[in-house]
């Protein structure tokens, strides 16, 4: 961080616009993860970002983005696109809805455990995808992380969820092979070492408990908005076809799929390194 001419770490202007300014980071972002050592150390980088401000009370913070990840307001505004659409659709649309109407249960279960007490708010990065997380050119290791406009009050498994839907995909979500989409359990393995090397020490018993629910939610959650948003006439993420959504969508289910045909590897990690 560089300093103002004051001293301070940050510049008000005269229309009360906040800045900072940073020194320049010779690195580099991945779309994909390239080895378990990069994997490695983007789970360290969000690990440590989460360990640096855990003792930040959350409700300091303003919510920049209201209702994000909260995975019941997505099926919620889905069900309601879905009663305006009034169309049988592609076969692909038709896999999709079964899909969702399958595992409508998964949807409150992050939330659920809030508003039980079992999981706490926290201050999370909000968009911890792999090409988020700045990894240093000459030694590997990850230095920053980057796009901190999301940082905001929430529960750290879904930037959990959300590093390792992004991270354990080789295939990365913009592929055109969906059915090859596989969630790569040895970049799982990594990243999660190297997010409880700093996290470990303040994460309690039920977030270990929720950690599985969390790598899958995300996934299926993701899923649920670009199918939605493809339902909806492609009115939120940007898209380079009318079916780009959908191919999102199809995406994201294979992984949340893959997820679930690992579940009792991912959870045996989980077991072991708490």
């Amino acid at each position: 961080m560089l300093g103002a001419r004051d001293s301070s770490d940050y510049w008000t202007g005269g229309d009360g616009s906040f800045w900072r300014a940073m020194s320049f980071i010779d690195a580099a972002s991945f779309d994909t993860i390239r080895d378990t050592d990069h994997a490695r150390e983007v789970g360290y980088a969000l690990g440590m970002f989460h360990a640096l401000l855990s003792d930040l009370p959350a409700e300091r913070l303003a919510d920049t983005l209201d209702g994000f990840h909260v995975t019941p307001r997505y099926l919620r505004h889905y069900d309601e696109v879905l009663l305006k659409c009034g169309t049988v659709g592609s076969p692909d649309v038709q896999y999709c809805m079964r899909f969702l109407d399958e595992r409508r249960s998964l949807a409150p279960v992050l939330e659920n455990a809030r508003a039980e007490g079992r999981l706490m708010l926290r201050v999370i990065h909000g968009d911890p995808k792999v090409n988020n997380i700045m990894m240093d050119a000459a030694s590997g290791q990850a230095i920053s992380i980057i796009d901190l406009d999301t940082v905001k009050p929430g529960l750290v498994h879904y930037d959990i969820g959300d590093c390792l839907r992004s991270g354990a995909n080789p295939l990365g979500e913009e592929t055109g092979a969906w059915d090859e989409v596989r969630f790569d359990i040895d970049c799982c393995r990594a990243i999660l070492e190297g997010y409880l090397q700093t996290a470990k020490k303040f994460l309690t018993g039920d977030d270990f408990e929720h950690l599985y629910e969390a790598i899958r939610l995300i996934a299926f959650e993701l899923g649920l908005r670009f199918f939605t948003d493809h339902l909806e006439g492609n009115v939120y993420f940007k898209v380079k076809s009318q079916d780009h959504n959908l191919a999102r969508a199809l995406v994201q289910f294979r992984l949340t799929r893959s997820i679930e045909e690992q579940e009792t590897a991912i959870r045996a990690i989980i077991r072991d390194m708490r």
